[in-house]
């Protein structure tokens, strides 16, 4: 017999006949009528080659065939049923995974340090390894599960990826605090515009190109800077600008990292640069999966606990 052409509903009705031995009794505990029960019961016949059951009074009596079959048709209604039954409550602390970010050296610095930590206490079974960014070509990476979760700027969002916003990221320029270009100014003040143009500028580009945000915002004054070095990593731009002779524009919550062991002096743009929302993206097909949820989550929470919405320079 052909199981593709078979209403697997027929087997909960077998069950329920061999169980009840009644046409009426066996209706009410599949919720059907007792002509639904007979029709079910004569497709079984067709189906089958075989009577299954025989009335006898006002009882159904099953055939050996019937009998033959009633344990297989049980165990097969209680798998499926364990199959679809709810899974078992999450538990991190039994949790035995790894978990794959897609991300710049901002959140291997500035996240990773106090997630892991969490995890050695909350979750101690779970690994992370992080991917840097400059891979590239974030929605491919998810879709192909090279990255669990990609923590990024916004990206063009294609079917299948879906994103959570955490926090936004304005620049500030940071200079080295000994640099005489700057000595005559008061560290969380706008930067003279003459004082960025005469400076070098260092950035963040992933694949070498020499232009970013800060210059499509010049342009727009008909202003242009002079990039000198062009980094893959944002300590890199930083660890570059604490020399003397260069700034750069770094995120706000990253320059307030720095600073103080770098010796870094923090400044406001003197021109307007967009400040870009930074999220969490991911594959649907993990939308739902409950370790990936409470991942999500705790990151979400680590970077409200962590003050990344904070954009103030401070002291």
């Amino acid at each position: 017999m052909d199981i593709n052409g078979l209403d697997l509903n027929l087997i909960r009705v077998f069950d329920a006949l061999w169980q009840e031995r009644s046409v009426t009794r066996a209706g009410a505990r599949v919720g059907l009528s007792q002509p639904a029960v007979s029709a079910a019961l004569t497709r079984l016949r067709h189906a089958l080659g075989d009577q299954l059951f025989i009335r006898s009074g006002n009882a159904m009596v099953p055939t050996p065939r019937a009998g033959e079959l009633a344990p297989r048709a049980r165990a097969a209604l209680e798998e499926i049923g364990r199959m679809l039954a709810p899974g078992p409550a999450f538990d991190p602390g039994a949790l035995e995974r790894t978990f794959t970010f897609l991300t710049s050296d901002f959140f291997s610095m500035m996240l990773m340090p106090d997630l892991a930590e969490r995890l050695r206490r909350d979750a101690p079974r779970v690994r992370i390894r992080v991917l840097d960014s400059s891979l590239g070509d974030v929605a491919r990476i998810l879709r192909d599960d090279l990255a669990d979760m990609a923590l990024e700027r916004p990206i063009d969002l294609p079917e299948g990826v879906e994103k959570q916003p955490l926090f936004r990221s304005p620049f500030v320029m940071v200079t080295a605090r000994k640099d005489p270009a700057v000595a005559h100014l008061t560290e969380g003040e706008e930067m003279p515009l003459d004082t960025f143009c005469a400076l070098g500028h260092a950035l963040r580009s992933l694949d070498g190109t020499m232009t970013g945000q800060v210059d499509a915002a010049l342009a727009t004054h008909g202003l242009a800077r002079r990039v000198t070095l062009a980094l893959p990593h944002f300590q890199a731009v930083a660890l570059a600008v604490a020399q003397g002779g260069m700034t750069a524009a770094l995120p706000v919550q990253f320059a307030r990292l720095v600073r103080g062991p770098m010796n870094l002096s923090i400044f406001l743009p003197p021109v307007p640069i967009p400040a870009p929302d930074i999220s969490i993206y991911w594959h649907a097909r993990h939308g739902k999966d409950a370790a990936h949820r409470w991942m999500r989550r705790m990151v979400s929470d680590l970077c409200e606990s962590l003050g990344f919405s904070d954009t103030a320079l401070g002291p």
